[in-house]
């Protein structure tokens, strides 16, 4: 975690030194709002934490590893597609959840699965698109991506759960 928040913190303080020298208090206005940002997404960042944290610790690696883990095979890479698809919230929610289960001793082909397919199922999600962009293209949609979460986790089983 060292380089990517070394990366992060290098980017900020480019960024925040072009606003300064853009002038018109830029540097300042995007300061309070990454202030505001960070005091919305604190608790729910907290939460999703204890989540993962939690996973850690109430679920037996035996349990994880016997249902997502390597050797789970297609059932734990469609558990993951179908956890995933089902998780709530957007990425401060699920990657904090993923990164749990990898803690604990799930299989890469599961956890890619997990990811596939939360971003591309979202079952939160449909509510909303169907409002938007009506039933025939969230239908459309929904069909046409129901095999890559489970592909995404069976290809990465295989190129890289050797790795590890």
């Amino acid at each position: 975690m060292f380089v990517p928040t070394l990366i992060m913190g290098l980017l900020a303080t480019i960024l925040v030194a072009v606003g300064y020298y853009q002038g018109n208090g830029a540097h300042l206005q995007g300061l309070k709002s990454a202030l505001t940002l960070t005091v919305s997404l604190m608790p729910l960042l907290v939460f999703a934490f204890v989540v993962a944290g939690m996973i850690q610790v109430l679920i037996p690696a035996s349990i994880v590893s016997r249902w997502v883990g390597p050797e789970s095979g297609f059932r734990g890479i469609l558990l993951g597609s179908i956890a995933g698809g089902l998780a709530p919230g957007g990425p401060y929610v699920s990657l904090p959840i993923a990164a749990g289960l990898v803690q604990s001793g799930a299989g890469v082909g599961t956890m890619v699965a997990f990811l596939t397919g939360w971003s591309l199922w979202a079952v939160a999600r449909l509510p909303m698109e169907i409002g938007i962009l009506g039933w025939r293209l969230t239908l459309a949609r929904v069909v046409s991506t129901l095999v890559f979460p489970p592909l995404a986790g069976l290809i990465a089983q295989f190129l890289f759960e050797r790795i590890e």
